[in-house]
């Protein structure tokens, strides 16, 4: 009989104690010659358990943590083992050096998490809801404990979409930015800017920061119904909100008016309270997306610059813009639609029509890959080629041999994900421009097959297909 000592615990990466795993070698000789086989023993979550034990019962206890916050005199004491705070947290080595008995102040929130937070260092696991997130990744970064922080780090970014009463991916948001996590806070600005219309409709819209509200004029890639819906939710941040008046000039210049119809605009310069007081900060933007609207196109470039933000649609839902496909069971086979849109947002073009043609394949493959119908391929061949598939999607013109002069339009395929309180989240957003037909890398890694896939909402596929026209200038503005 062998026996092997291998370390099998681990928390935060680092090994924490050896555990002795007995392995039984049972030989016996047969004519043939000897066969040897092993077990593995595993006591780890015995282990696991002891250690739990310890820290609830402060058996063998040598350091004593006391815990206060600001806002009460109430102080939770925790007796815990030095050995095990300090193999993840170089903090707690540093704090635990020189004396047993250390005291911290925390912010009340984290306070009610911290006995969570110790009995991680005992279990290497921890349960999290939404409103945790923040104070377990404040007492991570605050004490080292990187295994911990990168942890919570993961759990917010694929969390975002989550349900919940108040909101949150905003106060994740500025959560990031103040602990300079670039990662975390770009993936949090992404969904907001891919989600604005159930962000705009939801509690945490008036909790935007003033610079946060900034970044997100700025992108074109906001999806929402359209620029109108954009400039009442602004309307209302702004009444909640008070800012100074310079940050309210910058939000107004900011709203892209040539994407406003013009009976639109006429509506809400007469209604709108906030042009009302702030007309002249905007008067100018005002008359051009008049001029915009009145004269064509490719005469309006004669004199203004078309090729900045505020001549570029952002993603907007309404129909003269694009078509939402649902396709229910997807990976049965090839699909098409057919729609229409305007051929640009000025309304000198809004009333003629493109009509659009897509194509969507759940394996669709290269023609040396294709299945050869025939008695000398097998049965089974013919399965691993199919299985060889990717999801394919191809967005082309049905009146592409016509020459728009002026005009270049971006295909934008938005991939819906996870209903909740009848709404689809966007999780994906794929962009090519006109002269690609085909979608690139689309649902590359989908397994479309499988109902419980994370990109099928009651086995169907959600996609909204927009279609931006891009105006450029073919004579250059006086």
């Amino acid at each position: 009989m062998e026996t092997e000592n291998r370390p099998c615990l681990t928390l935060g990466g680092k090994w924490l104690l050896p555990l002795l795993l007995i392995t039984v070698n049972a030989a016996h000789k047969s004519e043939l010659g000897s066969d040897t086989s092993a077990t593995l023993i595993n006591h780890s979550s015995m282990l696991i358990q002891r250690l739990q034990d310890l820290l609830q019962n402060s058996n063998s206890s040598d350091t004593t943590l006391r815990v206060r916050t600001t806002s009460s005199s109430e102080v939770k004491v925790f007796h815990t083992h030095q050995l095990l705070l300090t193999l993840q947290s170089d903090i707690f080595e540093g704090l635990l050096g020189n004396q047993s008995v250390v005291t911290l102040q925390e912010p009340a929130d984290s306070a009610v998490l911290f006995e969570k937070f110790v009995r991680y260092f005992y279990c290497g696991e921890i349960s999290i809801h939404l409103n945790q997130a923040i104070p377990l990744h404040r007492l991570a970064s605050k004490y080292h404990v990187s295994a911990l922080q990168k942890g919570v780090t993961e759990y917010m970014k694929t969390h975002l979409a989550s349900e919940s009463t108040q909101g949150h991916v905003v106060s994740w948001y500025h959560y990031a930015l103040g602990m300079g996590d670039e990662n975390l806070q770009e993936s949090c600005l992404k969904f907001l800017a891919w989600n604005l219309s159930t962000v705009i409709s939801s509690s945490e819209w008036v909790t935007v920061s003033n610079d946060l509200m900034i970044s997100l004029l700025k992108r074109s890639d906001l999806v929402l119904q359209s620029e109108l819906e954009l400039f009442s939710a602004v309307e209302e941040w702004v009444s909640k909100n008070s800012p100074n008046i310079s940050i309210i000039e910058k939000v107004l210049r900011s709203i892209r008016y040539p994407m406003i119809p013009p009976n639109q605009l006429f509506q809400i310069q007469k209604q709108s309270g906030i042009l009302v007081s702030y007309h002249n900060f905007i008067q100018d933007l005002l008359f051009q997306a008049f001029q915009f609207h009145s004269a064509s196109p490719l005469h309006f470039a004669k004199y203004f610059d078309v090729n900045c933000s505020m001549f570029i649609p952002r993603n907007y839902l309404s129909s003269p813009w694009g078509s939402q496909w649902i396709i229910n069971n997807p990976a049965r086979d090839d699909r098409s639609l057919s729609f229409q849109t305007q051929l640009g947002p000025s309304n000198h073009d809004s009333s003629k029509k493109i009509t659009w043609n897509a194509l969507f394949s759940p394996r669709w493959l290269p023609v040396n890959l294709r299945p050869v119908y025939s008695e000398s391929v097998s049965s089974g061949s013919q399965s691993n080629r199919l299985d060889e598939g990717k999801p394919r999607l191809v967005v082309t013109s049905a009146m592409s041999g016509l020459d728009f002069a002026g005009v270049t339009f971006q295909k934008t395929v938005l991939v819906g994900v996870k209903r909740q309180q009848g709404k689809v989240f966007v999780k994906h957003v794929y962009t090519v421009h006109q002269s690609t037909d085909e979608v690139v890398d689309f649902l590359a890694h989908a397994d479309l097959q499988k109902r419980t896939s994370e990109y099928l909402i009651d086995n169907s596929l959600h996609l909204h297909i927009i279609i931006k026209p891009i105006y450029h200038s073919l004579i250059k503005a006086k």
